[in-house]
């Protein structure tokens, strides 16, 4: 056995980016302008996750696809707009990412996000390279709290589900691994450790990167 059988699988929202408020608030813009009232706590709740095409039809309900993909784009406009004076990782994620390379440790991005926003990140802030797989909700039929989309990610790395670390932000993401039998560590952009580990579905909780190690997180939860 060695490193490069072992793999680390981030969520992207909230995990390698501390940006779902302004998801939040293009989300709020786009409801309230057309004529909805926005519950914010609720819709992060119930929304944590999901793909667009599952979120829209649940706020609007039943539409044509062409009117879904209109929404779609707006909000992910009035996102990327809103969030680009802002745009940085989460504290200590490049020098954690540098470290799990470095090690041979495989990694892969599995994101609700477009491949618009996946690329508005990732190409943005130079952290493509990391990743050996790329998985959005282009790619599955079910957003989180499905497995679909690590299992899928875990596969384009060739590596076994169980042999892989999720690092994750939201309740679905973490209901997600959960299901696709991979331990999880929580990020607290949204919601506090306590929350988390009341879940039981989280291994252990961090406000960023800078207080992991990859080799350490190994040999706790992945052994060799």
């Amino acid at each position: 056995m060695s490193y490069s059988e072992r793999a680390f699988i981030f969520d992207m929202d909230g995990t390698l980016v501390d940006n779902m408020r302004y998801h939040t608030e293009a989300w709020r813009t786009l409801i309230e302008e057309n004529g909805f009232e926005f519950n914010e706590r609720t819709f992060l709740v119930e929304t944590a996750g999901q793909t667009n095409r599952e979120i829209i039809p649940s706020v609007f309900g039943a539409m044509s696809n062409d009117r879904l993909h209109e929404l779609a784009l707006r909000k992910e406009e009035l996102y990327r707009e809103a969030y680009l004076p802002h745009r940085k990782p989460v504290e200590g994620l490049v020098e954690f990412l540098e470290s799990t390379r470095e090690l041979g440790i495989k990694m892969a991005v599995s994101t609700a996000a477009s491949p618009a926003n996946m690329a508005f990140i990732l190409d943005g802030l130079d952290l493509r390279k990391y990743f050996g797989a790329l998985t959005t909700a282009a790619d599955v039929k079910r957003g989180k709290p499905d497995p679909e989309i690590f299992l899928l990610s875990a596969s384009r790395l060739g590596v076994r589900p169980k042999d892989s670390l999720v690092f994750e932000d939201a309740f679905f993401g973490f209901e997600a691994a959960k299901r696709a039998g991979m331990m999880a560590v929580g990020i607290t952009t949204v919601n506090t450790a306590e929350e988390m580990m009341k879940t039981g579905l989280v291994a252990e909780t961090h406000s960023d990167y800078t207080t992991m190690s990859p080799d350490v997180l190994i040999a706790k939860y992945l052994p060799l």
